[in-house]
């Protein structure tokens, strides 16, 4: 999900509060595809999940945009997951395709697979333990995929799962259905106290951090590049021909499956370095399973890890902020031979427009590069003055950044919920542990991708 897994002042931070000031792209979209014909497969890859299928199931169900196929990839499950999505589906009118692997071998061939068989315009990723808690998420996402050529992924506003959505999706018509002929059915698991308290604080800690990072950080950044670094993997349209030649179809033959420790991140890289955009929406929602906040260190290494693998991979651009004079006086080139009549110009107007190709990025470099750059220097920079401010015990630097970090992170939340400020003031107090907690975490990060790159020289990442 976040490839800073803690805020703070910092450059990111800046670029966010300058791309808000600064505004959008004022050009007005003029579509060359009517996004209304585009037809849309849903691939819902599931390990596990009989807790959870059918509160996905019931949230695709009400949706305003149905799709062309529902297909359920169960990857080796060893639970009822595809015997409860069958009797949902029957029970409600929807047409499943399943499809059962004896074993695990990861989301990535699923994509990959879907991406070459299928014959959609959109290839839409539901995690098995994610629900869309807004009844026109589709419809949303695909209405914006489609504003420009040069959109290649979208998704919405990602939160949390709690108990309190589990329970609002229990009252659903479709979700009765299937409890009146599976009463057995742990869609609301009855769990002791100790793990309900491990989940809770899971979700509390996330509540905070999404919210930050969506409304915040990555919202300025798309306001200000048009893009963000990677679309939120368990909620996400592609559009599948980008997916397929773009993504699968290049990289494959270099790298097979071994798309680094989460899939998503090397998508949304591999997208930004050929001139697309991976675009995050805020006005629709969905929510995702979190794990207990004993499973939280090994998903936030994946993210982190993959993160830094991808920098591997795309170094040329992050390299872009070395390419940004060079970059500029070629747009002051492309404007000069508009005014003069030697280049045409595009009928169909769209924002944020960026040649296509690896080769433009590799002469050029690209403006999302500037948010990649500063997100490695973060993630480097950050934990390591930490460590040395600890190591050199320099308690009373530490505490100054200490409270003078928590109070701009806490301002900065309580400006964005408003409403509900007095709750997000205080979550934000009780989860700032967590975040230095998470902070010095990443050095294990570091240091991993540091001996894999150099040491061991393992480069075959793959979740």
């Amino acid at each position: 999900m976040a490839t800073t897994p803690y805020f703070i002042l910092s450059p990111n931070t800046v670029l966010s509060i300058i791309g808000l000031i600064h505004g959008p792209d004022e050009t007005v979209p003029a579509p060359a595809e009517d996004w209304r014909s585009a037809t849309v497969d849903v691939v819902i890859p599931a390990f596990n999940e009989e807790s959870n299928i059918p509160l996905c199931l019931a949230s695709l169900a009400r949706q305003t945009r149905k799709p062309q196929r529902i297909i359920l990839i169960d990857d080796g499950s060893q639970d009822r997951t595809v015997e409860y999505a069958k009797t949902f589906c029957e029970l409600n009118g929807m047409a499943l395709t399943t499809i059962h692997r004896e074993h695990s071998i990861g989301k990535t061939p699923t994509l990959k697979r879907q991406s070459r068989e299928s014959d959609s315009d959109v290839e839409f990723i539901l995690d098995g333990d994610t629900v869309l808690e807004s009844e026109n998420y589709i419809d949303r996402i695909v209405e914006e995929l489609y504003k420009g050529a040069g959109i290649a992924s979208a998704c919405g506003t990602v939160l949390p799962l709690r108990n309190r959505d589990r329970r609002a999706m229990l009252e659903t018509e479709a979700l009765q259905k299937f409890l009146g002929a599976h009463p057995e059915a742990t869609i609301y698991p009855k769990v002791g106290w100790f793990h309900q308290m491990q989940r809770g604080i899971t979700d509390l800690y996330r509540d905070v951090l999404y919210f930050y990072l969506q409304k915040f950080v990555y919202h300025g950044q798309m306001v200000f590049f048009g893009s963000i670094l990677n679309p939120v993997g368990c909620a996400v349209a592609y559009r599948r021909d980008v997916l397929k030649t773009i993504v699968f179809d290049r990289y494959e033959p270099i790298l097979g499956d071994d798309l680094t420790n989460s899939e998503d991140i090397f998508i949304g890289f591999a997208i930004n370095d050929n001139g697309y955009r991976n675009i995050q929406l805020t006005d629709v929602y969905a929510r995702s399973q979190e794990p207990e906040v004993g499973r939280v260190p090994g998903q936030i290494y994946l993210w982190s890890s993959s993160f830094l693998q991808s920098c591997y991979y795309f170094d040329e651009l992050m390299r872009s902020p070395f390419k940004g004079l060079k970059r500029y006086r070629r747009k002051q080139e492309e404007q000069a031979e508009l005014e003069t009549g030697l280049a045409e110009k595009r009928v169909h107007h769209e924002q944020y427009r960026q040649p296509f190709g690896i080769d433009y990025t590799l002469k050029y470099g690209r403006p999302i590069g500037w948010v990649l750059f500063m997100s490695a220097f973060e993630k480097v920079a950050f934990p390591t003055v930490l460590l040395i401010m600890i190591l050199l015990q320099l308690w009373e630097p530490l505490a100054i950044t200490f409270i003078a970090e928590t109070a701009l992170a806490t301002g900065i939340l309580v400006t964005l919920t408003k409403g509900h400020r007095l709750e997000y003031f205080l979550k934000g107090l009780l989860v700032t542990p967590l975040r230095y907690g998470v902070l010095l975490f990443d050095l294990i990060t570091i240091g991993r991708f540091a001996a894999d790159l150099w040491i061991f020289r393992n480069r075959r990442w793959r979740k």
